[in-house]
């Protein structure tokens, strides 16, 4: 099977052409980005992943974890060619990725995040694809039986707990009557989740106003229409949203507005609290289903798998900077708690 050069980023158009072309070569000997030979016997696993922000880089570090304790390790080129491409929050560079990964032939192609996902398996159905931090695979067209999924398709998916999100805030924050969320209408995922979040609000008597942005140019903008409008703010697992969740946390300070997310990651840089999973237990979990596999396994037999630790995590500096006090009892419970830094 022919390789050809890995491509350390994503290149532009006219060179992925010239990349699939051969660039006027006659040498097609399979070759790393530097040029050096290598060997063709060994499993070749290509990453796609739609944006980089902490929660996708853990869940990419958890599959490669795994893997490495399954003999495949991506440092080691003897043991597993492994190729990685970002496609920074742009769909369309996503569908690039796909088509130059399906062209590729790899093993085994991970799609990290739905667009991404999407976009390979718009592109092949004969290549295993296993997919990750993907929030509603059916809806996404992914699979159509997440218990018997078929095909080449399996994955893990990262359904927020939305009901247990908003038990939170209305824990930390009591007297909240009305959140407000920003999603990318444009992402599947975030659409299924604030389906999700209007059904669980109106179990709680919550009233919801929405802000949907396109890109994360956006979000400061979305986030500032929210003021006045709604007592805290829900940011969920939405990659656009999360990759500019700083712009979200700024306006939530600026104006006394609890800001909470549905990822740990998002606690750590400055949300209020969440009861998430740990995504790099779920990259963990993913690379675990990656080796399967590269073992023999067929992906169609391998239901889909969902996230499964949650974790209650509260960020104490986030809460002071908004004006509010997380209760103790509360406090006492969390797996993890981010403190206010001393000052050197």
């Amino acid at each position: 099977m022919t390789r050809f050069p890995v491509l350390s980023k994503l290149a532009v158009p006219t060179l992925l052409s010239a990349t699939l072309l051969g660039c006027g070569t006659t040498d097609t000997s399979p070759s790393n980005e530097y040029g050096d030979p290598i060997a063709t016997d060994v499993p070749y696993v290509a990453v796609t992943q739609i944006v980089e922000h902490p929660a996708l880089d853990a869940v990419r570090d958890g599959i490669q974890d795994r893997l490495k304790e399954e003999g495949y390790d991506a440092d080691d080129s003897a043991s597993l060619k492994w190729e990685w491409e970002s496609a920074q929050g742009q769909a369309a560079t996503a569908t690039q990725i796909a088509q130059k990964f399906v062209g590729d032939n790899p093993d085994l192609i991970v799609a990290i995040a739905t667009p991404s996902a999407q976009a390979v398996v718009g592109q092949t159905n004969t290549i295993p694809v296993v997919f990750s931090a993907v929030t509603d695979p059916v809806e996404a067209d992914l699979v159509t039986n997440l218990a018997a999924p078929g095909g080449t398709v399996t994955g893990v998916s990262d359904l927020s707990p939305i009901g247990e999100h908003l038990a939170l805030i209305m824990q930390i924050a009591p007297n909240t009557e009305s959140i407000g969320i920003i999603y990318n209408a444009g992402e599947s995922n975030s659409v299924s989740l604030a389906k999700l979040i209007y059904t669980e609000a109106e179990k709680l008597e919550l009233r919801v106003e929405d802000a949907t942005v396109a890109t994360s140019a956006e979000v400061t903008t979305a986030a500032e229409s929210l003021i006045g409008k709604v007592d805290a703010i829900y940011v969920p697992t939405d990659n656009t949203v999360v990759s500019a969740l700083e712009s979200v946390i700024k306006v939530g300070d600026d104006n006394d507005v609890p800001v909470f997310a549905g990822d740990t990651d998002s606690v750590e840089r400055g949300a209020i609290a969440t009861a998430s999973f740990d995504y790099y237990e779920v990259g963990r979990q993913t690379g675990e289903m990656v080796a399967r596999i590269l073992d023999g396994a067929n992906p169609g037999d391998i239901p889909v798998e969902l996230a499964k630790t949650v974790d209650l995590a509260i960020n104490l500096e986030a809460a002071e900077a908004m004006g509010v006090t997380i209760p103790e009892t509360l406090q006492a419970t969390a797996d993890q708690i981010f403190e206010k830094k001393e000052e050197e």
